[in-house]
């Protein structure tokens, strides 16, 4: 659709309402260095405590402000989905409400979109402990090995500016299993990236535990690209070209020496087949059940309440 106004950011709120008030602030200060045409989208994906209250307050007192709250909560990507879905601005930001993405650097990113970029991302210049940074790294390793995207970096963070024709492009794509940055980089537009300096969270924590990290990392992989099914087949054809050679092994040793004892070996064989048979089995099940869950074709997510929209959001 046409851009309506200048400039939306986009922010997906979870248990964050200590924060929701000092985002707003600080957001629309910065916004307003660009210009006074700007709306901020607060995206409460089901939170259990009063973000959506101080959602709720934050537009009763500025018309700027505008909020959706979501039915259940559908996830981090989800709720950006349903900012972007809504956003009306020519260039759109994207933000966590954790005030951890500095929006001083507002003005920065649609200084760098107006060169000619599509997509303005951010790279964090510190990160807040050395085993996420590792972990970060290890993941993006192995992504860039597996998908069939082009490289991704580390340490570009969700952070970022799209133009209206990428976030019309992006609501195209109708994965049930989606992640932001992860489609914004397989879309290929002209993309820049600048420096910040990430902040430490003001009050409360992350959402994201190690299990959670995990389980993101498998599904953004998975989402992406088939490759590791082929990893599994090819880890199946070293096993069988394995045992070829050990049992030409066992014949030559039987024929020069006789019967051999060695229950061991045997034992090490048959757990390490069940063990790959089990992670075949386990990849090809995650697949089968991002299929079905795509299938069914059920909403990206459901709005239960909304505030400062003419009509109901998308």
């Amino acid at each position: 659709m046409p851009p309506e106004i200048r400039l939306s950011i986009v922010s997906p709120v979870f248990r964050a309402a200590p924060l929701v008030d000092d985002l707003v602030m600080l957001v629309a200060n910065a916004a307003a260095l660009v210009t006074q045409d700007f709306e901020i989208i607060l995206v409460d994906d089901a939170s259990e405590d009063e973000s959506w209250a101080r959602i709720t307050a934050a537009a009763e007192r500025d018309p700027r402000v505008k909020g959706i709250l979501l039915s259940r909560n559908f996830g981090q990507h989800h709720a950006i989905t349903a900012g972007l879905a809504n956003a009306r601005g020519e260039h759109v930001i994207v933000m966590d409400c954790d005030l951890q993405d500095d929006p001083r650097y507002i003005p920065a990113l649609v200084a760098k979109a107006e060169e000619g970029f599509d997509v303005v991302a951010t790279r964090r210049e510190r990160r807040q402990s050395w085993i996420r940074k590792l972990g970060a790294a290890l993941f993006f390793h192995v992504y860039n090995a597996l998908a069939d995207n082009r490289p991704a970096d580390s340490g570009v963070s969700g952070y970022s500016l799209i133009t209206r024709k990428v976030v019309d492009s992006f609501l195209r794509i109708n994965d049930a299993h989606r992640q932001y940055l992860m489609i914004i980089n397989w879309m290929g537009f002209r993309h820049a990236i600048i420096p910040v300096n990430r902040l430490s969270r003001p009050a409360g924590r992350s959402s994201y535990n190690l299990r959670r990290l995990v389980r993101l990392g498998l599904a953004g992989i998975t989402s992406q690209s088939n490759r590791l099914l082929h990893v599994a087949v090819a880890i199946g054809f070293i096993y069988v070209a394995a045992a070829a050679i050990g049992i030409a092994c066992l014949v030559a040793g039987y024929l020069s020496h006789g019967y051999l004892q060695g229950w061991a070996s045997t034992i090490v064989l048959l757990l390490g087949s069940t063990g790959l048979i089990l992670l075949g089995l386990g990849i090809l099940g995650i697949y089968l059940g991002n299929v079905f869950d795509q299938v069914r074709g059920r909403p990206l997510y459901l709005v239960r309440d909304y505030r400062n929209f003419k009509q109901p959001p998308l």
